[in-house]
């Protein structure tokens, strides 16, 4: 027999692990090679998982709800024809896994007692960090952790090894981390001498009660995962807003003028996005501070324009698909690229890498008719900016004879949040001067 594994795919170096939602299949369905069956979440995408080949679904062994390593196998498919299927177990047998990233699925009671040394049962005790010997087996596998856990942990100060982990051999989770941060950062366990601590103060809110005739309904899992990516990210970055008013009126000129034959050469809905999008990629090779990472004490200059777009998914929550290399692309191109994805995060039909690798950030409060906002800075970047509102206004112009005039025209307000550790607010306020000045000045032929 021909069995071809399917494992929880990664969806991004920051990412350990995935919940699975939903199964689109049931053992012995036939399934199509790229055709979805399963859903997972994670705190960055809420995505349909495609099949890797062709055949039968031969197993499940992972259930809906439970949440595993990346690279855990959750499924077989069988390639040949008329090949026994095996009906899903109460307790399905250990999937293989790599050492470091991927426990065992849990296996049925005899044999679970055996395994517990390597994989323990999450209902079991997490081991202390106190009795992690010096180079033990899990000290290495707890300084593996996440390069997202290991820059959460420089930012704050943090010795991961202070943290009990509940990963594999006590790995350190990102969900860890957030939990020992959001508990006051406890003195480090005794036998770690030399661990930082970084007192964080009481930062638990007090629990609200329901009053009689309230309803009351559980967070959906991409509510719960997006609740904690931004309580993390405002803690993480030293969030600043600066705030711009930006006349687009010689945008529209140019838009309005291309539009009609834009749409009908492209099939492509024309919109000021695009065009923001491409003077967004000019401004930020001019100001690369707006394009960096941080990491530690180290700042990553990044060579690559990676545009995060901010889409709403009613009613559970928002998505930040990436339009990759912006810098190559030409206005068709990002305008192609920014409604396939908008359209694909809403039907959930993304693939992991498309929600990961953003260097800068775009989100658009101004498609519900926002004035203004003061966007969160996603984790890995050190700026996002909002769009409001795009409406005519009227302002005062200068003629060319030194006479004021009122005029109508076109603007928006545009606000950009930096991370003021490593952005200072000259270099933020010139990165939007410079923005304000690219789109005010759009040559009348466009980009």
């Amino acid at each position: 027999m021909a069995r071809v594994d399917v494992a929880m795919p990664q969806m991004g170096e920051s990412i350990a692990e995935g919940t699975l939602s939903r199964w689109l299949k049931k053992v012995g369905d036939e399934v199509k090679r790229d055709e979805p069956i399963f859903e997972i979440s994670t705190d960055k995408v809420d995505a349909e998982i495609p099949s890797p080949t062709s055949g039968i679904l031969a197993e499940i062994l992972i259930g809906e709800g439970k949440t595993v390593p990346v690279e855990t196998i959750v499924a077989r498919i069988e390639t040949e024809k008329g090949a026994s299927i095996a009906a899903p177990a109460a307790a399905p047998a250990p999937a293989p896994a790599p050492a470091a990233a991927a426990p065992a699925p849990q296996a049925p009671p005899a044999a679970a007692a055996s395994a517990a040394p390597k994989a323990p049962a999450p209902a079991a005790p997490v081991p202390s960090v106190a009795r992690a010997a010096a180079g033990s087996f899990e000290e290495r596998i707890r300084a593996k952790s996440s390069p997202l856990v290991r820059r959460m942990a420089a930012e704050h100060g943090v010795e991961i090894a202070a943290i009990a982990g509940s990963g594999i051999a006590g790995r350190v989770t990102r969900k860890d981390f957030v939990s020992y941060i959001e508990s006051g950062a406890p003195a480090a366990p005794a036998g770690l001498p030399g661990a930082m601590v970084v007192p964080m103060g009481d930062m638990h809110a007090p629990a609200a009660t329901a009053w009689p005739g309230d309803l009351v309904e559980p967070m959906s899992k991409i509510r719960r995962l997006t609740s904690d990516h931004m309580a993390m990210a405002r803690r993480v970055a030293a969030h600043v807003t600066t705030f711009f008013e930006i006349d687009l009126t010689r945008v529209a000129r140019v838009r309005a003028a291309m539009r009609g034959g834009f749409e009908a050469q492209t099939g492509q809905k024309l919109t000021y996005l695009p065009f923001i999008i491409h003077a967004v990629v000019a401004t930020l090779k001019r100001h690369p501070i707006l394009n960096a990472s941080v990491n530690g004490t180290d700042i990553i200059y990044r060579k690559r324009y990676n545009i995060g777009l901010a889409v709403a998914l009613d009613p559970t929550g928002l998505i930040v698909p990436v339009i990759k290399n912006a810098e190559d692309l030409s206005l068709s191109g990002i305008t192609k690229a920014a409604n396939d994805l908008a359209l694909r995060a809403r039907t959930k039909k993304l693939n992991p890498a498309e929600v990961q690798d953003a260097t800068f950030t775009i989100s658009n409060p101004g498609g519900f008719g926002g004035m203004i906002g003061t966007p969160i800075i996603p984790v890995g970047t050190t700026a996002i900016i909002a769009i409001g509102a795009i409406e005519k206004r009227p302002k005062v112009i200068t003629g060319a004879d030194g006479e004021d005039t009122i005029a109508v025209r076109t603007c928006a307000y545009f606000s950009l949040s930096f991370d003021h550790k490593v952005v200072d607010g000259a270099d933020a306020d010139r990165f939007m001067a410079d923005l304000k000045k690219t789109l005010e000045t759009v040559p009348e032929a466009g980009f």
